[in-house]
């Protein structure tokens, strides 16, 4: 026999089942957000719903328990069958170098700037990274998407020359882009952004977006344009932590009734008095309350199921540290996650032989001593200074090494991930890392002010917890709060 819904779920699914208005509902980490869209739709059983899943792994369950009333899909998942289908050759080519997309892009002449000659190989791959931006974008025409920003490129002088000379480039790889025989490289971003320029009209009564709050802007548009449909945005804004790479919070400035779920059913109230730190410091709308049946805990904990890290650095330190000790360690994301980690090394080995290297964020230096230069002197720098520090210590060769010892979580005695990665994760027992870096006090000694961006993160990790939570990493919220 299924729970009793709580007073928020019942006001939630009686604002629903009108179908008159749409809604925004701020479901708090844990709260039960999936159980109450599958109640609102089993409580009208004769509209035709549509549920729009942020990944496969979610619409695949989703599909398992939704009434048979609702469609679940993901958004590329509509956008395949709508136009990616067309694609479907293009889907499957190889990956091409940057110095191909050059030659097909006729770029043979580099820049030559006061911070160093730009190659065409290079300038291929800004081409391409603009191109990427725009496919993820709000923009409708790619002309006015901006050129993203190139680590060791910071004067005024070199922006706006790539302000000028990128945009046709790019013009012409979206136009090779919608053609079916085009040459150049094709990803599932590319037929959701076609789809969404079109201005789809979807057969359903209602359609249901979850995560909202880290939507992907095309994907907006899609839903918001839909004329016939009721409208139910649902996520957690405090949990909007990809802003970094384009997501934007589409229930920020969305016109609809706004409910909340506040009520978790992941962890008890010393978690939740935990996460509601974060939340008051970021005057989130909402306060989670903790399960009464769980009995979560605040303490040191020795041997967790998961460490989150606010960096990919610190997660091969972590698993250099404890497979050093005997234990089998698993990284969240798999090779996705073990990929670019990887890449970074290979590019160290490159730079440290004075080559340059040919990675997307570190072209623009020729050797390593550039790059720690950069890393120590420049504010632009210091995403990178982990990664520095991390091979400076142990060497590339030790990195690469430790890339190939991961094992499968089903395999691993411990769980290591980045806090961004960890997102729609739980475990019992959760270590926060210790490079959640607190800001640095202004000049008079008095406290600094910390990111929106980090304290949402910090909410994030926080709320992986269900029974106990070693919260060293954070502790330092204690003096703002």
């Amino acid at each position: 026999m299924a729970p009793r819904p709580t007073l928020q779920q019942t006001a939630i699914i009686d604002a629903f089942v009108p179908g008159d208005k749409n809604l925004v509902v701020e479901a708090g980490a844990g709260s039960g957000k999936t159980t109450t869209l599958k109640a609102a739709a089993k409580a009208a059983p004769n509209r035709k719903g549509l549920y729009i899943a942020y990944n496969k792994s979610i619409q695949v369950e989703a599909a398992k328990s939704f009434p048979s009333s609702v469609t679940c899909k993901t958004a590329h998942g509509l956008a395949y069958g709508a136009i990616g289908k067309h694609y479907a050759r293009r889907l499957k080519q190889p990956r091409m170098r940057a110095e191909q997309v050059a030659r097909i892009l006729r770029i043979n002449e580099p820049f030559y700037t006061t911070e160093g000659i730009i190659s065409p190989e290079h300038i291929a791959r800004i081409v391409m990274a603009t191109v990427n931006k725009f496919t993820n974008s709000k923009y409708r025409n790619i002309l006015s998407q901006p050129v993203p920003w190139q680590p060791g490129f910071d004067s005024k002088e070199v922006r706006d020359l790539l302000a000028k000379e990128i945009p046709p480039l790019a013009q012409r790889v979206w136009d090779d882009i919608r053609d079916r025989n085009g040459r150049l490289p094709f990803t599932h971003d590319c037929y959701l952004k076609m789809w969404s320029l079109t201005g789809p009209q979807l057969p359903y009564e209602y359609v249901m977006l979850d995560e909202a709050q880290d939507s992907n802007p095309p994907v907006s548009l899609i839903v918001e344009g839909q004329r016939n449909a009721q409208k139910i945005l649902v996520g957690d804004s405090a949990q909007a932590i990809y802003g970094w790479r384009g997501a934007e919070d589409a229930m920020a400035n969305f016109d609809g009734v706004r409910l909340a779920l506040s009520q978790s059913f992941r962890f008890g109230s010393a978690v939740a008095d935990e996460a509601n730190k974060w939340l008051e410091y970021i005057d989130a709308p909402l306060r989670l309350t903790g399960f009464d049946q769980i009995n979560s805990r605040i303490v040191p904990v020795a041997e967790p199921d998961a460490i989150l890290c606010r960096t990919n650095a610190k997660t091969i330190s972590e698993a250099m540290a404890a497979m050093k000790n005997g234990r089998r360690v698993a990284l969240v994301g798999d090779s996705k996650a073990i990929g670019p980690i990887k890449s970074l090394a290979e590019a160290a080995i490159q730079l440290k032989a004075g080559a340059g290297c040919s990675h997307p964020e570190l072209f623009a230096f020729q050797t390593w001593g550039d790059l720690q230069d950069y890393v120590e002197n420049e504010e632009a720098g210091r995403d990178l200074a982990p990664f520095v520090k991390l091979i400076d210590e142990h060497g590339a060769d030790v990195i690469i090494d430790i890339c190939g010892r991961f094992v499968s979580e089903d395999r691993a005695d411990l769980v290591l991930s980045t806090a961004h990665k960890a997102k729609g994760r739980e475990w019992h027992r959760v270590k926060v890392a210790d490079d959640f870096a607190e800001p640095k006090k202004t000049d008079d000694g008095s406290l600094g002010t910390i990111p929106r961006a980090d304290a949402m993160l910090a909410y994030v990790t926080v709320t992986r917890a269900q029974y106990e939570l070693d919260r060293e990493g954070l502790a330092w919220i204690d003096n703002y709060v």
